[in-house]
């Protein structure tokens, strides 16, 4: 497996690697910031090469109010506004060239599994040379995202080609919800199979509550999760609490108002913290057809909490929370609208809990394990 994102913090990456040693494959993993020591599990091996943090300024975290200002800083804003794209292919590229004797190293392997398409091109490079199956893994729909910087067009035009000519070449291709696969196929992907960011089924949910005590987003805390939304409709619905947990992107700055926040906590801890409150957030921004097509693991860890969900209404999530009447949906961007779901989660709250509650027996990652053995036993 390649990947360019932290594998010690990479739950999908982590639970297909688990996944694929329990059924008998040997793995190794190459990643980046994989801490001293860290191991994955038996029949597991991982190792790390780092990454430039680039463009990236320290001090960043949640403030109050919207930072300095001024003709210095916004020149400088606009520098980093153009030079962004550039820097973030550069930088992708420049680890390429630094894991790739990392994975000479490590081959000849029966199969190179690329995560995401920053890894796709040394997959299918390897792959060729030690004439391995090919697997690609899009967690995203790559060239759709919503990204910080200029406007790139032509980038992602020709982006979405290189894409589907080197993804041809793999036996098979997972990627995150049936939205994203039909996406890929309409472009000329054949085999796509849906693997979703779901959990294992917990072993003892306790009872919920009667009537929720908050709303808990817990994640990622940065641009395009709709926040500036989340804190205006705090505004409206306080004294019912809302409260952010989670690690704050570097530069992102906002005014949380009456929000709270606390400490992040494990993956584990999460599923408590999300009973204590009872309602998770599980917002994004419509500015881009990956988020329309989104299936966060927000999701998905309520559903192993036994929370209900206040989502924001994207085709992809509005599909699977109306199916399992897992929540409440709201207008993205329109915090009165947010406020209107969390009272109609509240005011239903024994009927969600119940479709969660249900949810749980589908979606679990031992049925989107399932998926995943599957394939590799016909590779």
């Amino acid at each position: 497996m390649i990947a360019q994102s932290p594998i010690a913090g990479d739950s999908r990456i982590l639970r297909e690697a688990t996944a694929l040693a329990a059924a008998g494959h040997t793995l190794h993993v190459i990643g980046r910031d994989v801490p001293e020591g860290f191991e994955v599990g038996p029949g597991i091996t991982v190792e790390s090469v780092s990454r430039s943090s680039g463009l990236r300024a320290g001090n960043g975290g949640l403030t109050v109010g919207h930072g300095h200002s001024g003709p210095k800083v916004l020149a400088k804003r606009f520098g980093r506004w153009l030079l962004l794209p550039e820097h973030r292919n550069r930088t992708e590229k420049q680890w390429r060239i630094a894991a790739a004797p990392r994975v000479a190293e490590a081959g000849p392997v029966d199969v190179v599994h690329a995560h995401d398409f920053n890894t796709l091109e040394l997959a299918a490079e390897y792959a060729a040379l030690w004439s391995a199956s090919l697997v690609y893994d899009s967690h995203e729909l790559w060239f759709d995202r919503a990204l910080p910087g200029r406007p790139t067009p032509l980038w992602r035009a020709r982006g979405r080609r290189y894409e589907v000519a080197l993804a041809s070449k793999a036996r098979v291709v997972f990627t995150v919800s049936d939205g994203i696969a039909a996406r890929l196929r309409s472009r000329g992907l054949t085999d796509v199979r849906v693997v979703r960011n779901t959990f294992p089924r917990a072993d003892d949910v306790p009872p919920a509550p009667s009537q929720p005590e908050g709303l808990l987003y817990a994640g990622r805390v940065g641009a395009g999760r709709d926040l500036p939304t989340v804190v205006a409709a705090a505004r409206e619905l306080a004294p019912f609490r809302t409260v952010l947990m989670g690690s704050v992107d570097p530069n992102y700055r906002l005014d949380l108002g009456p929000v709270e926040t606390v400490a992040e906590r494990s993956i584990d801890e999460v599923d408590d913290t999300l009973r204590s409150y009872g309602i998770s957030l599980v917002t994004l921004t419509n500015t881009c057809e990956n988020h329309r097509l989104a299936l966060p693991n927000k999701l998905f860890h309520a559903v192993r909490a036994g929370v209900p969900v206040v989502a924001a209404d994207l085709p992809e999530l509005r599909a699977v929370v109306t199916q399992y009447k897992l929540g409440g949906l709201y207008e993205p961007g329109n915090a009165h609208s947010l406020a209107t779901a969390v009272r109609t989660v509240i005011d239903n709250y024994t009927t969600y809990t119940d479709g969660v509650r249900s949810a749980a027996a589908e979606l679990n990652w031992e049925h989107d394990a399932a998926t995943l053995v599957a394939a590799y036993s016909e590779l």
